[in-house]
């Protein structure tokens, strides 16, 4: 296909695709599906090997956030029965985090709930940052704690963090569908922000709220331009109890479309595939192996993911193997981002911070099968009709276990 032999060229070149071009990816038929996972597949070993980046989620504060995001099951107004705990102290955080370590994650992502950090929530949060530090010295650490105010990343900074997410989550156009107590601008002045404190800015969206095609392009290629080291994708987890529990678009075949349209828009940046994914790409997640280069293991915020183990053994059978500490993450010419053992001018973190719709963003579902969108329209609904949508949310787990409870955590 003379479409994906040009994108694969130019993602060898680090060259921007246009616009047409990632619509189209999103606009292939299931027929071709294969033929573009082995298309993206080609850009993602070229800069990353067969490499695979693991990074651990500790929710430090759950629930009781005052803004209004759609998709977060931590909203204000949410009646999804998660948990909900004020700040774990840094003794509880830095056992989380060992487990998370020792079950293979090279990255460890502390989210909490809420607008931005008061100075007083940045003091805490850099004391737990040091306490992970302290027992885990080559351990990134990426923090994700809403808008920042100005010196708050450079305090970070100076605590040890290397990377700050904070999501952009969809596009410009459509961003005031989804949230109204913070703007769009907000967000992209917080990843600037944490670029210019020092910090790896880590940055990304979340599919499956109802956009189209042309908002997926429209916020990705956004991402571009902003150029942050990370990209988070995160497919929405539609939960009970929050305005979008019934957006159930999502397929497997439309999941990776848009992982392989990201991965050819940033083809040498570090691509993660976030929340929703046990839910949304079930038994078709190993192919996502061919087009992203990180993921989330075991649990996310306030939802469950698969197993950690089921994820070592996921990586391992589909050929590619987990990325160790010592390994540079980004190729060398991204050298100022996190590479192997952040020291410098750091990396961008976690985030898409992880699960089931959370604040960081984690949420997302595809079109049908067979009903592929013409590109920039609405996607077409679920094949399968409202029989199929109301068996959906049986997919979704609440987190039981782990920060803020007293079971062993998901590692």
């Amino acid at each position: 296909m003379d479409l994906l032999n040009t994108l694969v060229e130019k993602g060898l070149r680090r060259e921007l695709p246009t616009r047409e071009e990632a619509l189209a990816v999103l606009a292939t038929s299931d027929d071709e599906l294969l033929d573009v996972v082995a298309a993206a597949g080609k850009v993602r070993r070229q800069w990353f090997g067969r490499r695979v980046k693991l990074n651990y989620l500790i929710n430090m504060k759950s629930g009781l956030c005052p803004e209004d995001c759609s998709y977060c099951s931590q909203r204000l107004g949410s009646k999804a029965e998660i948990l909900k705990y004020t700040w774990l102290k840094p003794d509880e955080a830095t056992k989380v985090a060992a487990a998370g370590v020792a079950g293979g994650a090279k990255r460890v992502c502390l989210v909490a709930s809420g607008r931005g950090p008061t100075d007083r929530d940045i003091d805490r949060v850099s004391r737990t940052i040091e306490a992970i530090k302290e027992q885990n010295e080559e351990v990134e650490v990426c923090a994700c704690l809403g808008l920042l105010s100005n010196g708050q990343a450079e305090r970070l900074r100076a605590a040890g963090a290397d990377a700050y997410n904070h999501n952009l989550n969809t596009s410009e156009g459509t961003y005031g569908d989804i949230t109204t107590t913070h703007t769009y601008a907000d967000r992209v002045d917080t990843v600037r922000q944490a670029r210019e404190g020092g910090l790896s800015p880590c940055s990304g969206l979340i599919a499956g709220m109802g956009e189209s095609d042309a908002d997926l392009v429209d916020v990705v290629f956004a991402l571009r331009e902003l150029d942050p080291d990370s990209v988070p994708v995160n497919f929405l987890i539609p939960m009970e109890g929050t305005p979008l529990a019934k957006e159930w678009n999502l397929t497997p075949q439309r999941c990776l479309r848009i992982l392989a349209m990201t991965r050819f828009v940033c083809p040498d940046v570090e691509v993660r595939l976030a929340g929703g994914r046990e839910v949304h790409l079930r038994s078709m997640q190993p192919l996502a192996l061919n087009l992203v280069n990180s993921i989330f293991l075991g649990d996310y915020l306030t939802s469950e993911g698969q197993a950690g183990q089921a994820d070592l053994d996921m990586i391992a059978d589909a050929g590619f193997e987990v990325e160790g500490a010592g390994s540079a993450t980004l190729p060398e010419h991204r050298a100022g981002g996190c590479g192997s053992v952040c020291g410098d001018a750091e990396t961008a973190a976690g985030s898409g911070c992880g699960p089931a719709g959370e604040r960081c963003g984690h949420d997302g579902v595809p079109a049908a099968a067979g009903s592929e969108p013409v590109p920039g329209a609405e996607p077409a609904a679920p094949a399968g009709g409202a029989d199929v949508l109301a068996s959906r949310p049986g997919l979704v787990s609440v987190r039981r276990r782990g920060a803020g409870t007293e079971l062993a955590p998901n590692a």
